[in-house]
């Protein structure tokens, strides 16, 4: 848990990285465990899913305490997940690698987007694929799945520590996905990874433009001498960065 609230300005920093390079910013602080294994987006965005962790926790379905009728209670783990995620935040499931059976459907991601919610990460399977990849919600996988998840998963817990996709991931940490997949940041290095991965993000497009060129990767990816950095600041100050 944490008491620790996304800001407006990290939010649009983050909003502006890609996951590789908070992989790099993290790393730096020996975390090497932050992005979710196996986990892909249904179909490519714009922009970043930026947001706060609500969890939802599965575990192995019990067969005589997970018939259908448990959806008519209004307290049911899921629908109460579905209908408590506050909006800007992302509901992050786990659902234990196991994409046998789906971790939702079209309805209820449908329900997260009306409702402000950033995004929705299974490491699991979503049924009505098609249907989710059209939403404008952000929206992360690992394989589509028909069988609804009473078959296999029985909703437990919402807002406790989960793993999904082999990452800890702690109610109000900040999830950050792209076309690529997604990586959580622990929520009290959120405003320092954003100012960082800005900082890094302006250098890498620099030296891509660089390298389009034909500059060698020597010495300036990284930079080893005062050249490329009295260039770099140059190109800051042209650009605008």
């Amino acid at each position: 848990m944490t008491d620790y609230t996304l800001g407006k300005e990290t939010r649009e920093k983050l909003m502006g990285v890609a996951t590789p390079t908070i992989a790099t910013a993290l790393y730096k602080r020996g975390l090497r465990n932050q992005f979710i294994q196996d986990v892909r987006p249904l179909s490519p965005k714009k922009t970043n899913m930026v947001g706060q962790a609500f969890t939802l926790r599965y575990i192995p379905a019990r067969e005589d305490l997970n018939q259908i009728e448990v959806f008519r209670n209004p307290d049911h783990p899921q629908r109460a997940a579905v209908e408590r995620c506050p909006p800007g935040c992302v509901l992050v499931i786990d659902s234990r690698k196991n994409a046998r059976a789906a971790s939702a459907g079209s309805i209820l991601v449908s329900r997260l987007q009306v409702r402000g919610v950033a995004g929705i990460v299974t490491d699991g399977g979503f049924r009505d694929s098609p249907e989710i990849a059209n939403l404008a919600i952000h929206a992360y996988h690992q394989r589509p799945s028909a069988p609804t998840n009473l078959t296999l998963h029985q909703a437990c817990d919402i807002n406790v520590p989960i793993g999904c996709g082999d990452v800890a991931v702690f109610p109000g940490d900040i999830l950050v996905g792209d076309n690529e997949g997604v990586m959580v940041i622990p929520a009290h290095l959120a405003d320092e990874i954003a100012e960082e991965t800005v900082e890094m993000t302006a250098y890498e497009d620099f030296v891509t433009e660089k390298v389009m060129k034909g500059a060698s990767i020597i010495g300036l990816y990284p930079a080893t001498s005062e050249a490329p950095k009295m260039e770099f600041a140059a190109w800051r100050k042209e650009n605008g960065r």
